[in-house]
């Protein structure tokens, strides 16, 4: 699905009463008729509508509310930051309805299926079942019938619509047969909404299991924090904190919002955010994040990010967005279920009217066009795709992985080359200064060499530049002032540096400036490039100087990791604005045979595009800033963030630690979350191709279709249930 214009107002609201696909169907798209709306997307699974706006399109809410009034659906607007119920006690409560209509419903057709089958009580016990399944018809099914006749008035029908006919049809029948003395099914009746009504208690059971993720998360940060004023410590609410308290923070307590540490050292827990389980040592000057523990030691956290800016909310709000977004294979079960419910009508009058022509009793053609009508319901459709996503991506915050849309999880099925950029995601991406190596005989030492290049390079934002220059800061080497700084994208840096040009950066770049290179520096560069380092000229006075060298490292994960991603049959690739020599010395260490060196930041998008021309699918790993148009024109973009920067914007897919593994969870959860899509649509799908037919035949009473059809949606939320199960790659 396309993300919303970002300029365009995004309202969100929870619809009550919604139980098939055609339900969502229906409400999608009259929400979309609606002047003013440029997208709508409704998810049955959370009970859930998205709509955004046109910009300044000057719309109310009020007439999206009674749009979907008068469709027969309840509707609340879902206000941003606030919290009117808790969704735990949302769940709880919808089950417990569910549960006590189901109950009363079977005590009263209990005695109505006991007499029927036995035949017992003569005319007293058809009056008693009478009696029994009109309660139950008009009390306990009085939801079916109501939404059926809102859908009527409007030309439309929906799952309620089939169960309310053919209940109907059995109970009307059966007065009939009553007074005229014929055979009556009043247990059908009552049984099949009992069936249903328990059937919708499973359902809300298994929604309530598979959309805990968010809930989860929410319920992790802490209700209270010690606030220091006037040197007192006061206990305040969290959700009162504000930016700047300074917040007493003792060991076995989470950490109440995101900060720094002003005082103290501890060690940290981050396992809920990041899915790293080993504890992060932490001291003054440090971030550190709501709902973590605290381990060791009391720390003073000056708070600067409270409520839904902490790391916290936005992962939540990650999660929230992606369970609300619809998957491109939900858009053919939307079409299907859009004619779905008027073909079963057909189908239904169609085996009603065969069975009379081929001479049936008028009982025998209504029960079985009442099995036909029961048995079609398509709540299992309507749940396969988005009960999937909501456990998938569930799952994928608690293992560290947020998948921000559906659309991940069908990207990712195809993916058969994996382009990794080096800085960052496969090495440290922290560079220390190794080698500082004068020009034999051009006239300056170690330090003076140093002392200019970090000046220049102090000014720079780049890796290679801050390592330089806190090399030299540590060597204590006092940096001479830089006049006309230029960063020269991808190529180095220049200025003047106490009065003369000084330049820092590739041979090319000497080349193309006219600046000459002693062969004694151009050799030493070029061995520092084969050992794997980074190494770049310093050139003044119209020659280059010297060469200077930082070294990234491999992680100790990066390795294992690739050897799961070949295991998959997926092709590793490996790009880097290093020279080749570099970036092949690091790629061979780590076994990965195709490099693309040498790449400027802006011509990272084009090399992936050239890729995916070679390919069937093609996923870029990157930081998310500098790659971020390469993230966003692969087919699958995995952004590695962190827990202060979740919110990137480039990518389908945030990392909330630089860990290669999570990349193997991110793809193996994304194709196990899309194989249990394919399972729960083969099982929809199929599921009414062979009853309807069956029904229709005459080979399914009614009641066996009801107890079927609550089944069906059951067995598609608890397959999708297994999700929760899935286990990553060992982060320990």
């Amino acid at each position: 699905m396309t993300s919303p214009d970002p300029q365009a107002a995004v309202l969100d609201f929870d619809i009550e009463g919604m139980h098939c696909a055609s339900c969502s169907s229906r409400v999608e798209a009259a929400l979309r008729k609606q002047p003013g709306v440029r997208q709508v997307s409704v998810n049955l699974a959370l009970s859930r509508a998205r709509v955004s706006l046109e910009p300044d399109a000057g719309f109310e809410t009020r007439a999206i509310e009674e749009t979907v009034r008068s469709l027969g659906y309840g509707i609340e607007r879902r206000v941003p930051g606030a919290l009117p119920e808790s969704p735990v006690a949302r769940q709880q409560r919808e089950v417990a309805t569910a549960r006590r209509r189901a109950l009363m419903a079977a005590l009263l057709s209990a005695p109505v299926l006991a007499l029927g089958m036995s035949g017992a009580g003569g005319a007293p016990g058809l009056i008693v079942q009478a009696a029994l399944t009109t309660v139950v018809e008009l009390l306990f099914g009085w939801e079916f019938h109501r939404s059926a006749v809102q859908r009527a008035r409007r030309l439309g029908a929906n799952m309620d619509t089939l169960v309310s006919l053919g209940t109907l049809a059995a109970y009307l029948y059966s007065l009939w047969a009553l007074a005229m003395g014929e055979a009556v099914f009043f247990d059908t009746a009552a049984v099949i909404i009992t069936l249903i009504l328990f059937g919708r208690f499973l359902e809300a059971r298994a929604r309530g299991r598979a959309s805990q993720a968010v809930t989860r998360l929410l319920e992790l940060g802490a209700k209270e924090a010690r606030v220091l004023r006037e040197g007192a410590e006061i206990a305040v609410p969290a959700e009162q904190l504000l930016p700047g308290d300074l917040l007493v923070v003792r060991p076995g307590e989470k950490i109440p919002t995101d900060g720094t540490i002003v005082e103290g050292r501890s060690s940290l827990d981050e396992s809920m955010l990041t899915g790293e389980s080993v504890p992060v040592d932490k001291g003054p000057g440090d971030g550190v994040f709501g709902a973590t523990l605290n381990q060791q030691g009391r720390v003073v956290v000056e708070a600067t990010r409270v409520g839904e800016e902490t790391a916290l909310a936005r992962i939540a709000k990650l999660v929230e967005d992606a369970q609300s977004s619809k998957a491109p294979v939900q858009k053919l079960v939307d079409r299907v279920a859009g004619v779905f419910v008027p073909v079963v009508l057909a189908v239904g009058a169609a085996t009603f009217a065969g069975w009379l022509l081929a001479d049936a009793e008028v009982a025998t053609a209504l029960r079985n066009a009442v099995a036909v009508l029961i048995i079609a319901c398509p709540c299992a459709l309507g749940l396969a795709t988005p009960a999937a996503i909501l456990v998938g991506t569930g799952r994928g915050a608690e293992l560290g992985v947020l998948f921000k849309g559906s659309d991940g999880f069908e990207s990712a099925r195809a993916i058969d080359v994996v382009v990794f950029d080096k800085t960052g995601t496969l090495t440290h991406g922290e560079m220390t200064l190794t080698d500082v190596v004068p020009d034999p005989s051009g006239g300056v030492d170690e330090n003076e060499l140093l002392a200019r290049v970090a000046a220049l390079e102090a000014a720079s934002e780049h890796p290679v530049g801050r390592a330089v220059a806190e090399a030299a800061i540590a060597r204590g080497i006092e940096l001479p002032p830089v006049e006309d700084f230029e960063n020269l994208a991808g190529r180095g840096v220049r200025g003047r540096v106490s009065g003369e040009e000084v330049v820092v950066g590739r041979g090319s770049l000497m080349e193309g400036l006219g600046l000459e290179s002693p062969a004694a520096v151009t050799a030493k560069l070029e061995e520092l490039e084969r050992q794997g380092k980074t190494a770049f000229l310093a050139a003044f006075g119209g020659r280059a100087r010297g060469v200077l060298a930082v070294a990234d490292t491999a992680r100790d994960s990066a390795a294992p990791a690739l050897r799961s991603l070949e295991a998959m049959g997926i092709e590793i690739a490996m790009m880097s604005g290093d020279n080749r020599r570099t970036a092949e010395a690091i790629a061979s260490r780590l076994g990965i045979a195709r490099v693309v060196a040498e790449v400027l930041p802006d011509e990272k998008a084009r090399r992936v595009a050239a890729l995916r021309g070679q390919s069937k699918g093609v996923c870029f790993v990157g930081d998310g800033v500098n790659d971020a148009p390469a993230l966003s024109e692969a087919d699958l973009g995995i952004a590695v963030g962190s827990g202060t920067d979740i919110a990137i914007e480039a990518g389908d897919v945030v990392l909330m630690t630089p860990d290669p593994r999570l990349v193997v969870t991110a793809l193996h959860l994304a194709r196990r979350t899309y194989r249990t899509i394919a399972q729960n649509l083969l099982w929809a799908f199929g599921y009414n191709a062979a009853a309807i037919p069956l029904a229709a035949a005459g080979f399914l009473d009614p009641m066996i279709a009801a107890g079927a059809m609550a089944l069906s949606s059951v067995s598609v939320l608890s397959n999708s249930l297994r999700l929760r199960g899935f286990r990553g790659q060992d982060l320990s």
